[in-house]
């Protein structure tokens, strides 16, 4: 399960990348009840995403030339640099070198070789997100590419990743979990081929969030002027989902996972 005792591997940050962050501001803490916190001019006009003072995702503004609105998946590693090394190896881009932030921690965003992008962080005085798995909150990490098995095998050369399959109609959903401990404990996302999701035009890894009502959320969704991909199905032993977007085009998910799994 997705949690905030971060490993190598695992999902330690999330932000979006939006071109109006006051407009991102005002729609997310519509849609999830989140509270905002700015770090200020001097940060960028980077901020937080918080539920009780606990930071669930960050918010910053576009700063690549041609990036588009996108959701950032961020994954523990303990040396950045070495992290970067692989992926060059293993055929990836790095995107934007490893960097100190603030004594916060060390980042670098990457490509994978098949057109993903995602980053990682080193933690410092910041070990990552607060909350996880919780209603209003990151619960799963799902990449959707063209080649599952070429992805995984990347990924685990990164990070030691380790697959289970899954048979789903019309596909082999392929579920990850970390290198350290049980399997399914460690379990945090999942592998499906590109194609399967809506709006999953594009190599990307997509968030999901815990949602307590997923069709209530997608009518807030909806009202805050963002669009909806995947209309609200239910999926069984997984729960209830559905794939959104923000009004600048951002996409995400939500589960309200199966009670009894």
């Amino acid at each position: 399960m997705l949690g905030t005792e971060f490993r190598k591997g695992s999902p330690n940050w999330l932000d979006l990348g939006s071109p109006d962050t006051d407009g991102a501001v005002s729609f997310y803490t519509g849609v999830f009840g989140w509270e905002y916190v700015s770090l200020g001019p001097e940060a960028g006009g980077y901020g937080f995403f918080q539920v009780d003072g606990k930071t669930v995702a960050a918010l910053g503004p576009l700063t690549e030339e041609g990036a588009t609105p996108a959701w950032m998946l961020h994954f523990n590693t303990p040396d950045i640099q070495e992290t970067a090394a692989a992926v060059k190896a293993g055929g990836g881009v790095v995107r934007m070198e490893p960097g100190d932030v603030m004594g916060e921690g060390w980042l670098a965003q990457f490509t994978d070789p098949q057109g993903a992008e995602f980053a990682c962080w080193q933690p410092g005085k910041t070990a990552g997100l607060g909350r996880a798995s919780e209603v209003s909150t990151l619960i799963w990490a799902e990449l959707h590419v063209p080649d599952p098995v070429a992805a995984v095998e990347f990924y685990a050369g990164l990070f030691g990743w380790r697959s289970a399959e899954m048979e789903a109609p019309g596909m082999t959903y392929r579920v990850l979990s970390i290198a350290d401990g049980d399997q399914e404990d460690g379990s945090f996302g999942g592998v499906a081929p590109q194609g399967d999701g809506a709006g999953d035009e594009v190599p990307r890894w997509v968030p999901y969030f815990n949602v307590a009502d997923v069709d209530a959320t997608v009518a807030a969704i909806r009202g805050g002027g963002g669009s909806v991909l995947m209309p609200a199905a239910d999926v069984p032993e997984v729960g209830r989902m559905a794939w959104t977007a923000d009004p600048t085009g951002a996409v995400f998910a939500l589960l309200t996972p199966d009670p009894r799994m």
